[in-house]
């Protein structure tokens, strides 16, 4: 029996310091029947000439001008030859079994159109800190994918290109022809607002394999820095699938939005900013205060969190390394479960 081709989609715009090792992660993979399309959206470092340095004739090399990360994910998907299309940012890293399970996942359970895996993070150095996404990973619906995003990152998912076929039939079309799966107007929060999309519309499910087989790296220069603009983003999502769907959207909405009120809060937790953590959880309780009793310990987490963040350095140090060895012990016993 021909296993079936695999196209890894990896979207480029000056990421030399990263673009090797992403690469040699997916060399690195168990599962070789792969086509690599490496999107170069405008670089003008020397991410390219790393690219061309590998002597692989599975690596394909697009280049386009500059149009954003959604832009260039959605030109490598319009190339995809493979039944099915995993998506790789050029700073994250995988696995060798990554694709190998994904693909397994898929080949028995054709009724899933999106397989996804948990995360571990890695600093920007590569080092894993002891934390990741250890999301939910079956029964996912429309609210699952609007509050929590299970999926959790753009180098996680591996998709049915079935599902894709069925689902470019209504969406539009950059003038190139290319179907514009994410929202190229869209520069933050353009995963989430396709997720969405597909719960909304696919007729496959969502679900998660246990094993986490993707390496996340944290970048606190990256696009997630900037909270504000991140929130305006995910509004402009919602705004949008309100509109199309209201009578499915509108009853989650402000859960939605109180999750993501606590999302941004952490975040702001550990820019410490504490004013602005604390102004994202008020925010978030105003909203929709039921995330007290439908999670209560992440909640509680992220408000002592938030006021530890006002202490003094020092203190708020020694805190902080407390409870990272506290869950570096809870995310080991997790990891013992799964491996």
């Amino acid at each position: 029996m021909n296993t079936p081709l695999v196209s890894v989609v990896m979207p480029i715009f000056n990421m030399q310091k990263y673009v090797e090792l992403a690469l040699l992660s997916v060399k690195q993979q168990t599962y070789s029947n792969l086509e690599i399309i490496c999107v170069n959206d405008g670089s003008t470092d020397n991410s390219v000439d790393i690219v061309e340095q590998f002597d692989d004739p599975r690596i394909k090399l697009v280049n386009q001008a500059n149009q954003g990360l959604s832009a260039a994910r959605n030109t490598g998907m319009s190339h995809a030859s493979g039944k099915y299309i995993a998506l790789l940012d050029p700073d994250d890293l995988w696995l060798p079994e990554k694709i190998a399970q994904h693909v397994a996942h898929l080949e028995r359970s054709p009724e899933v159109g999106i397989s996804y895996c948990p995360s571990l993070f890695i600093t920007e150095e590569g080092k894993r800190n002891g934390l990741g996404q250890f999301p939910k990973l079956e029964d996912i619906s429309l609210k699952t994918v609007m509050c929590r995003n299970p999926i959790g990152n753009g180098s996680a998912p591996v998709i049915r290109k079935a599902m894709l076929d069925e689902l470019s039939i209504a969406l539009p079309r950059h003038h190139s022809g290319r179907t514009c799966f994410f929202d190229e107007a869209m520069r933050q929060s353009e995963d989430i607002d396709f997720w969405i999309y597909c719960a909304l519309n696919a007729n496959y499910k969502i679900e998660g394999i246990a094993k986490p087989l993707t390496l996340y790296r944290i970048n606190a220069n990256g696009l997630s820095a900037n909270l504000a603009k991140q929130f305006r983003a995910w509004e402009y999502c919602m705004q949008k699938h309100l509109a199309s769907a209201p009578f499915k959207v509108a009853p989650l909405y402000k859960k939605a939005r109180a999750y993501q009120y606590r999302y941004l809060a952490r975040r702001a937790v550990q820019s410490r900013s504490t004013s602005d953590a604390i102004c994202y959880l008020y925010k978030a309780f105003k909203s929709d205060a039921s995330i007290v009793t439908e999670e209560p310990k992440k909640t509680f987490i992220t408000v002592a969190s938030a006021l530890l963040s006002a202490l003094p350095g020092r203190l708020y140090s020694a805190c902080e390394g407390a409870v990272l060895h506290m869950l570096e012990r809870r995310k080991q016993r997790l990891l013992k479960a799964v491996l």
